[in-house]
């Protein structure tokens, strides 16, 4: 198969590393013509996957008709907030007959609150799309450690392509057909981990991010529910599978912010110290909030994130005014 990865971030260089494992003809894209050239030279894509070495058969470019115009499938995996304007790219390049379109990026975007799928479908029109999600850190996928995750498709015909192409000894893939379900566990984990990550900054222990996570599958499969998704979906592989490495992986870049902000830190300065590496959960908790207003669906847990995200509430506050709503049955 012939594969155009569109993001030189570290997950979409992961990808392209698992591809070429499995012989397939891989190029990767990036924005910035510089940094592509610094790559090649270096071998490594040392801002955003240090200390693997990119193999001389991974085409690097930051020409994106060029990769894209012969490619059999199509990935896209820059973070949800700059998706549009690549999406917009590729519309020009797309053959809709021949080009499957894989998403591996896990977030709403702001303002439209869309998912990849919407975004694709309202820029381009019919597509052969599928999601892919799961625990997967792409660090450790960059190192070839046993990983299992999921690609849905309301074509299981196209879900089985990607498994095919994807499948080795250390890289598992299982289908679905639920591709809404799957988009939204892979978003909403990302929220959820920076609750999880609060607590560990505020030194809450065990018992309080054990609490925190099966709440929040819970109420991840409230609100996924309501918008479409199926109950088993986030009982899977990019629900509860995704939550519990993202809210426990020291890789977890939506769980160190959280951390920082239960040490006392302010989100902007925690942010600028990241760079250009991108925690999703940040705008994704705005998008989450807004949806579960707008549909009027109870998540106590992503209300107080908003909370302490974008109006400043102190984290202890959160935490209390967690602990004390009104007593509940645990399946209500």
């Amino acid at each position: 198969m012939k594969i155009a990865v569109l993001s030189d971030g570290a997950w979409g260089t992961a990808l392209a590393l698992t591809l070429i494992e499995n012989n397939h003809n891989v190029s990767l894209w990036g924005p910035f013509p510089d940094y592509i050239e610094e790559m090649k030279t270096k071998g490594e894509n040392f801002r955003f996957l240090p200390g693997i070495q990119l193999p001389d058969s991974l085409y690097l470019s930051a020409d994106m008709a060029e990769i894209v115009q012969d490619a059999d499938i199509i990935i896209l995996a820059s973070p949800v907030q700059y998706a549009r304007s690549v999406i917009e790219k590729l519309a020009k390049f797309y053959n809709p007959k021949h080009q499957i379109i894989l998403n591996v990026a896990k977030g709403i975007e702001n303002g439209t609150l869309k998912r990849i799928s919407e975004i694709c479908s309202e820029l381009m029109g019919a597509v052969q799309y599928a999601a892919l999600s799961g625990p997967s850190h792409a660090e450790e996928v960059a190192k070839k450690a046993a990983t299992a995750v999921v690609v849905a498709s309301s074509n299981l015909e196209t879900a089985k392509i990607i498994q095919k192409t994807f499948m080795n000894e250390f890289f598992r893939v299982y289908t679905s057909n639920d591709t809404l379900g799957i988009e939204l566990g892979g978003a909403l984990k990302n929220v959820y981990a920076i609750a999880a990550g609060i607590i560990d900054g505020m030194k809450l222990g065990d018992n309080a991010k054990a609490a925190l996570i099966t709440r929040a599958i819970a109420e991840m499969a409230r609100l996924g529910q309501a918008l479409g998704g199926r109950q088993e979906t986030f009982s899977g592989l990019s629900g509860i599978g995704d939550m519990i490495v993202t809210c426990t992986s020291s890789f977890s870049r939506n769980r160190h912010v959280g951390e920082e902000l239960g040490r006392g830190k302010t989100l902007d300065d925690i942010l600028n110290s990241m760079g250009m590496v991108v925690a999703e959960g940040v705008k994704t908790t705005l998008s989450a909030y807004q949806i579960s207003s707008k549909i009027d669906i109870e998540t106590p847990i992503i209300d107080e994130i908003y909370a302490g995200l974008y109006e400043n509430k102190n984290p202890i506050a959160g935490v209390k005014d967690l602990m004390t709503r009104k007593p509940k049955n645990e399946i209500d």
